[in-house]
């Protein structure tokens, strides 16, 4: 038994000790929370209902540091089904009479401990809340940081955390369609594993998280319940210390089978019109599905914890209602429509158990071989009942500030930009990630229209229409440590440039907000300016926000807090695949041209950061409308095919993106440079707001004819041309030899 459970037990155990505020302390309550949950109980609560506020009221469940900030986020656009927080995942409306149901959350903690079973569960965790809204996963996406790639520990977290993403996917048949990959010192000790899943679901065939109805059963169905993952949300909701080893059995342990069968019978169950509703056991386990749904549709439920089937013998109350076992399904049923749903789930051989039934009023009694172990109220549970609310105290950094001084001049402009490209191919956040995305099966499924023709976006297909999806997953955390306001909104933006280049029109975004310690107050200002930065972008492109995930304390007692990374997971709509614009370039002799504008900066960009070691400028050159205008530019010469290929700038600067669209059919250029600005700017700054685009040379009098009515700035830079990268016409190394350096690096770092 480990460390945590076992003090947990003894506490279970010590009924002098039963209810004072050091129990509650010890399992993550404030002082002034156990005060709280004795006025709302109207007495002393007793240690399995502790266990329950402990749980429902810890940040990972209750979002208490954060809510009040991700209300002023934007809820509203044109395509909205589903507004943030009203259902396991945000559902938007692609037309044709199909939804388009996605979400992103995080499994970093249990990732940084067991980094195989901490992703894999994150992969499955994530699937559970699309499928259990009636949508059938049709691809996923994630987001990965890691620490030093010098550093074995390092290594092992790549490895563990790529095979448990691989392996779960692969195994439960849903293709992985992209994502992204980021190492940073700052992600030593606490990686982020950021998981994201798409599905489709016809019009009027969803199924709420609700539960209503006196006299309507409860069942739980799919796998048996163990002692895996008890106390996961308090383990979230903590910061990493050296003794967070001894908590390992808080993660929780999946099998991709068991879930294939669960999704199968979930979605065919939903078929048979007899539930009220359905929700995924998550964080907090059988507490946090009948609290929520309780809540949801104000009524109680009674449920008698002996029912649950269990993996171990003996287990205790607080045990079974506060275990994360994965692969389980909490459904109320229309009464006397039990027999429907139990041949569902006999079919697939799964465990469908009638555990409780829906009551009048709001209470939450939970019973053990008759004897009542708790008695709640689920309102005060959650969000907008008695659930704590707080305004943390939030201070802006002295680094901030001094970040503002940097100066271009101050870095002297290399001799030999040659050996900086060879640099940058080389380095581990811009060489290719193909030792990661091998593992992994992008093609199951056959709706990945990306594998063979890459675009900034993935593009996959709606089968029967003519219709398509985009999907980006994007933060560059070093822009927002940076400068938070304007990190979150160029990772907004960037993700909206992903899908404008693919051909799609941006839709809806999902977040999943990593930082550190809320309660440092530098940290909280970081959270608030990411907000606000993110807010705004949102609104220009009217993606509002449809949900995701808090995932605060991310930092170690011995390390401080990682980068700042709010991560966006983007869904754009192709009204015709005929639009699909890849990145690659097509044919010798072709045009490129840059639309947008080269600024003279090389602000927090990798060739800065990396290459000169200058760890504290601001954010790379942005504004808004700027880019914006860029995007709608884009749009249109992609609708009107005046160009044959599009592919946005952003890490590695200029010269990457030019590298990255060449190496795809082994096609060279030569461009040359903007003279009014450095050309280390021109190459390797990451200046926002700018896309290369090629184009036929037949079709470059009308390409400029249409840049110019949408009065953006674009530049001619020069043509597809041999088997080298000239600039000015210098070459700056064969594209060949780039190509090996690109593609192997990460390959080699990992051995």
């Amino acid at each position: 038994m480990n460390h945590a459970l076992n003090q947990i037990e003894m506490m279970a155990t010590e009924k002098e000790t039963l209810t004072t505020v050091e129990t509650a302390k010890k399992l993550g309550l404030l002082p002034e929370e156990f005060d709280k949950i004795k006025a709302l109980l109207g007495r002393v609560p007793n240690f399995t209902e502790l266990s329950i506020y402990s749980v429902m009221w810890s940040e990972h469940c209750s979002y208490k540091n954060s809510i009040t900030w991700l209300k002023t986020l934007p809820k509203d656009g044109p395509h909205m089904l589903a507004k943030a927080g009203e259902e396991n995942a945000g559902l938007v409306d692609i037309g044709g009479g199909l939804g388009c149901a996605f979400k992103i959350e995080s499994h970093n903690h249990p990732s940084a401990l067991e980094p195989y079973q901490g992703a894999a569960t994150g992969v499955g965790g994530i699937n559970r809340d699309i499928f259990t809204m009636g949508a059938r996963p049709i691809a996923q996406l994630n987001s990965l940081r890691f620490g030093d790639l010098k550093l074995e520990k390092t290594k092992w977290l790549v490895k563990g955390v790529v095979k448990g993403i691989g392996d779960y996917g692969n195994a439960f048949g849903i293709p992985t369609v992209g994502g992204e990959v980021f190492f940073d010192e700052c992600y030593n000790t606490n990686p982020l594993v950021n998981a994201m899943s798409a599905g489709i679901v016809k019009a009027g065939e969803t199924v709420s998280a609700t539960s209503y109805g006196a006299g309507n059963p409860v069942f739980i169905v799919g796998s048996s319940t163990g002692k895996d993952g008890i106390h996961g949300a308090t383990f979230a909701s903590a910061d990493i210390t050296k003794d967070s080893a001894k908590d390992l059995p808080a993660v929780q342990v999946g099998d991709p089978f068991q879930e294939k069968l669960l999704l199968e019978a979930s979605l065919e169950v939903i078929q048979t019109g007899a539930v009220i509703g359905m929700q995924d056991m998550g964080a907090a386990g059988i507490t946090c599905s009948t609290s929520e749904m309780s809540a949801k549709g104000k009524h109680g439920m009674i449920v008698w914890l002996d029912k649950v089937p269990t993996r171990q013998n003996e287990m205790k109350p607080f045990e079974i209602l506060l275990s994360e076992s994965q692969e389980r399904m909490l459904i109320v049923v229309k009464k006397g429509q039990e027999k429907k749903v139990e041949k569902v789930f006999e079919k697939w051989d799964l465990n469908c158990v009638q555990i409780g039934e829906v009551t009048e009023g709001d209470r939450l009694k939970y019973y053990m071989h008759g004897e009542l172990v708790a008695d709640v109220p689920g309102d005060t549970l959650v969000l907008g009942g008695g659930a704590p609310i707080y305004e943390r105290e939030y201070k802006e950094p002295a680094s901030f500030k001094e970040s503002k001084k940097f100066k271009i001049e101050s870095v002297e402009e290399p001799k030999d930009l040659k050996a900086v490209a060879q640099f940058l191919f080389a380095h581990p956040n811009i060489a290719s990630k193909r030792w990661v995305y091998n593992q992994y099966d992008s093609m199951v499924g056959t709706v990945n229209m990306s594998t063979n023709a890459p675009s900034d976006a993935a593009i996959v297909n709606i089968k029967g229409t003519n219709k398509a999806i985009a999907l980006k997953i994007d933060c560059n955390a070093r822009y927002v440590n940076a400068d938070p306001e304007t990190g979150a909104a160029i990772a907004v933006s960037e993700a909206a440039r992903n899908i404008t280049c693919s051909g799609g029109e941006p839709s809806a975004i999902t977040n999943c907000l990593n930082f550190g310690n809320p309660y440092n107050p530098e940290v909280y200002w970081q959270f608030v300016g990411a907000i606000k930065g993110m807010s705004a972008a949102c609104l220009k492109f009217r993606t509002p926000v449809t949900g995701g995930n808090v995932s605060f304390y991310n930092q170690s007692s011995f390390e401080g807090p990682v980068f700042p990374t709010p991560t966006i997971g983007m869904l754009g709509i192709l009204e015709d695949k005929e639009n699909r614009m890849t990145l690659g370039f097509k044919n010798e002799g072709d045009i490129i041209y840059m639309v947008g504008d080269s600024k003279n900066c090389i602000a927090s960009s990798e060739y800065l950061y990396s290459f000169h070691g200058i760890k504290n400028s601001p954010a790379p050159y942005f504004d808004l409308d700027e880019e914006y205008a860029v995007h709608q530019a884009v749009k249109d010469i992609i609708q009107l095919k005046l160009i044959l290929s599009a592919h946005d700038v952003s890490d590695g600067g200029l010269f990457i993106a030019l590298a990255e669209s060449a190496f795809v059919s082994a096609l060279g250029f030569e461009v040359n440079s903007d003279k009014q600005v450095r050309k280390d700017a021109f190459l390797f700054g990451e200046a926002q707001g700018r896309v290369v685009v090629s184009a036929r040379k037949e079709d470059e009098v009308k390409l400029v004819d249409e840049l110019k009515k949408h009065g953006v700035k674009f530049s001619k830079l020069g043509f597809i041309k041999g088997k080298e990268m000239q600039v000015d016409g210098e070459s700056l190394g064969s594209l060949r030899d780039a190509r090996e350096l690109y593609e192997n690096t990460l390959e080699e770092l990992l051995k």
